[in-house]
């Protein structure tokens, strides 16, 4: 009886498969085959996920760790130092070859409504005499700004959010082009004359641009000035 019951349960199995590859096999005919369309679907949806993994692992790949970034600031003889307590951070950066300050970045990481965490800069300042040094807004600025940015990104943040301050013209200018640059974009010029400026300034104590990024955008973005490079590319 046993055996029975198992022939006949392989010859099931046989006979599904059978009508499994015959359903296949009119698909190429007529795709109106409800069994065909189940089939295209199921197909699809799993090419779909693979697609959007592979993109997964490649955007990953491609946005730089925080050690390939301090390794970065080494080669350009510049120490990068990140504390944190709580949700607040602070980011100093120093020469190497003078142990002197050149610039550093406050902020802290806060959870809004409906925004999940957002990472706030509270500011990010260079020593006024490097504003004139060619590597200070592009080279200094953006190693502080890229560890600020990653650690936001490992705190699970997606927009960073900062004000460039308007304590003179000469000096707001050039923040605004270095922020812009940076991948940042205008979101409200915060002058004081408005209720809604009001907010601003108990946040972020004064007037400026506020600016907004998403995080995974200015990692992609720069990412390849902190990667290092494989010998081919020397």
């Amino acid at each position: 009886m046993a055996a029975t019951y198992a022939a006949q349960g392989s010859g099931l199995y046989i006979s599904n498969q059978i009508s499994l590859r015959k359903a296949q096999i009119s698909c190429a005919s007529s795709f109106n085959n409800p069994i065909c369309q189940i089939l295209a679907q199921n197909g699809g949806r799993s090419s779909k996920v693979g697609e959007r993994k592979d993109k997964e692992i490649a955007t990953t790949a491609m946005i730089p760790t925080m050690s390939e970034i301090m390794d970065s600031s080494k080669a350009q003889k510049l120490q990068l130092k990140l504390q944190t307590l709580g949700p607040f951070f602070r980011i100093a950066v120093s020469s190497l070859e003078t142990e002197k300050e050149l610039g550093r970045a406050e902020g802290f990481i806060k959870i809004w409504f409906g925004a999940g965490k957002i990472l706030h800069l509270d500011n990010i300042r260079l020593r006024r005499e490097t504003l004139d040094m060619e590597k200070s807004i592009f080279g200094i600025g953006l190693f502080v700004g890229a560890v600020a940015i990653r650690y936001g990104y490992d705190c699970g943040c997606k927009t960073a959010e900062l004000l460039a301050i308007n304590d003179s013209e000469l000096y707001h200018s050039k923040l605004v082009r270095f922020y812009t640059r940076m991948g940042f974009r205008a979101v409200h010029e915060v002058t004081g004359g408005s209720m809604q400026d009001l907010a601003h300034l108990l946040v972020w104590g004064g007037n400026g641009t506020r600016m907004d990024a998403n995080i995974e955008e200015l990692l992609l973005k720069w990412g390849r000035k902190f990667k290092p490079r494989s010998s081919s590319q020397r």
